[in-house]
């Protein structure tokens, strides 16, 4: 992602990172001929994603490799690590010894919303609070409850 000054069309360049201590993070842009500056706020849960992923916010003196973090870590994968099986299957995969999390037709259409690249942890997310309080059905109702019991309102 890049950010580019309106009145320039100049490409910004990064000031400085800023990790407020609630989970949050800042980066400040600032455009090299106007002066301009711009300031990204992430939420908590994005700050987390972007951390688990060994990604560091700033500027860099060697030009990136396309999914070079993700290459150098997955040598000798498997050729199916990036695709994910339909949502069509009601029952949740489970870890060994423990019963199955069920989603109901409702919850499994709002699961399809998901963007692709998150689905699987939101499913595990709601998976892990259904098990968590002794619930087998995940229901569009116990997705709110759960956003709303781990503080997820906002996204």
């Amino acid at each position: 992602m890049k950010f580019l000054c309106i009145d320039c069309d100049e490409q910004m360049s990064f000031r400085e990172r800023q990790l407020p201590g609630d989970g949050t993070l800042a980066a400040v842009f600032r455009c090299p001929a106007c002066g301009r500056e711009v300031a990204m706020l992430t939420n908590p849960m994005e700050t987390q994603v972007v951390s688990s992923l060994g990604i560091k916010i700033g500027g860099r003196e060697v030009p990136e490799q396309p999914l070079e973090l993700v290459r150098s870590s997955l040598d000798g994968g498997r050729d199916e690590a990036f695709t994910e099986p339909p949502v069509t299957s009601v029952t949740s995969a489970t870890s060994p010894g423990t019963s199955p999390v069920e989603w109901s037709e409702a919850a499994t259409r709002r699961l399809e919303a998901v963007p692709s690249f998150v689905r699987g942890m939101v499913k595990r997310i709601y998976a892990d609070y259904a098990k968590e309080h002794g619930i087998h059905e995940v229901t569009p109702e116990i997705m709110d409850r759960a956003r709303t019991d781990l503080g997820l309102e906002g996204m």
